[in-house]
């Protein structure tokens, strides 16, 4: 691991404390766990994006999912 400086305000790191604390977790530790979890979010993110994009450039057609219609199975809880 590399060992890295950063500036945070006081209530942030305030904060962080008391929550890592809470998890019994290391500020260190909880700042990498939600450091990945943000990293996740901006990929989902860009996925979702490009996504809504592709549909947007080529909208699904009338009819096009027509013959996988009846291969659908809903299943009562």
């Amino acid at each position: 691991m590399k060992t890295v400086q950063m500036t945070l305000d006081e209530n942030l790191v305030s904060d962080v404390d008391r929550v890592a604390k809470k998890l019994g977790m290391t500020r260190s530790a909880f700042t990498r766990q939600a450091l990945h979890a943000a990293i996740k979010q901006v990929k989902v993110s860009e996925l979702e994006r490009k996504h809504r994009e592709g549909y947007r450039r080529k909208p699904v057609a009338p009819g096009e999912f027509r013959d996988w219609e009846t291969e659908q199975v809903w299943v009562e809880p």
